[in-house]
């Protein structure tokens, strides 16, 4: 797993494994590079040993609570095309958000990180087919265990220090990557902007993320 240039940041940690962790399905003991299961009701993760992940892999294995979360990351848009057109016309919340496909409404939701967890907002439709329409890998976004996340610009205050992503990006993640971003940016929350250890949080995961991306074969 990469690290992160400076000191590892509280979202990486929380990826690697934990001591003495086992597969919350059948309690094998699971490696430093585990899977995880999403309970698509609860909106949670489970970590789950390799055997396992391929069963829940299978189309349909787990019915409609649990499915297997791919590793995937692919890079979908970047720079000012985030600020202009359908893009804008899309109506994300605020300048950090993950969107993803919720099976259970058929609907496009945006949650975005901040101090009282995730917030959640309903996208327009339309607007999103025409993302879809210009990007057409995002048609193979996975409901429920794939997200969107979009960063337009810096939420944070006074002069913005270099970033990974210095004019915005859209990248495709997995939806654990969210939840554990989500959780370490409630936990380093502070003030109304969100303070510089949060903001460096959110830095640091998305440098991860583009460190892991990879070109989408018939994009």
């Amino acid at each position: 797993m990469p690290t992160a240039p400076h000191d590892p940041s509280a979202l990486l940690q929380v990826l690697r494994r934990r001591p003495e962790q086992r597969c919350e399905f059948c309690g094998a003991a699971i490696d430093d590079e585990h899977w995880h299961v999403a309970n698509v009701p609860t909106r949670s993760v489970l970590c789950i040993c390799r055997p396992c992940f391929l069963l829940f892999e299978r189309d349909g294995a787990g019915g409609k609570r649990f499915r297997a979360v791919p590793d995937r990351y692919v890079v979908v848009a970047e720079g000012p095309e985030l600020h202009q057109g359908p893009w804008q016309a899309l109506g994300i919340p605020i300048h950090l958000s993950f969107l993803f496909s919720n099976s259970d409404t058929g609907k496009l939701t945006a949650f975005c990180p901040g101090p009282a967890g995730a917030t959640e907002s309903e996208l327009a439709l339309d607007a999103w087919t025409d993302v879809v329409r210009a990007h057409p890998v995002l048609a193979r976004l996975a409901p429920d265990v794939e997200a969107l996340l979009v960063r337009q610009e810096s939420a944070r205050p006074g002069p913005v220090p270099p970033r990974p992503d210095p004019e915005g990006i859209a990248v495709i993640v997995p939806i654990d990557f969210c939840y554990e971003l989500v959780g370490s940016v409630r936990r380093l929350w502070q003030g109304v902007c969100g303070g510089d250890a949060a903001w460096r949080e959110v830095d640091a995961a998305i440098a991860y993320a583009l460190e892991r991306a990879r070109p989408e074969v018939g994009a």
